[in-house]
């Protein structure tokens, strides 16, 4: 069987901040925005997320989008995160693997 992935997509806005649905991330204090985008990018790397693309929307602006092989046995998250609050996909996921569904919030 071919391997099944899973995404997470983040918002850069010029390394001085990133955001993951909302949950915000910030240098600290002194730090080099060039050592943020490091450390940053170096804890995904250490949870199994690999850069595959980066869309840019403005200048200093991205999404940069991130996969990872889903874990034998296990799911994709396909909630929906929306101001804050996780909802989950009506009926779960689909047995043929359709994919994620529409919701309305």
């Amino acid at each position: 069987m071919s391997a099944r992935w899973e995404y997470k997509v983040v918002y850069v806005a010029g390394w001085k901040r990133v955001s993951i649905e909302g949950e915000e991330s910030y240098p600290e204090e002194g730090e080099r925005t060039s050592g943020f985008a490091r450390r940053f990018l170096n804890g995904l790397g250490v949870d199994g997320w690999e850069l595959t693309g980066i869309q840019h929307t403005a200048p200093g602006q991205a999404y940069y989008t991130f996969k990872r092989p889903v874990a034998d046995g296990a799911e994709p998250d396909l909630s929906v995160v929306r101001n804050g609050i996780v909802r989950e996909q009506p009926g779960g996921q689909s047995a043929g693997g359709a994919g994620p569904q529409a919701v309305n919030l």
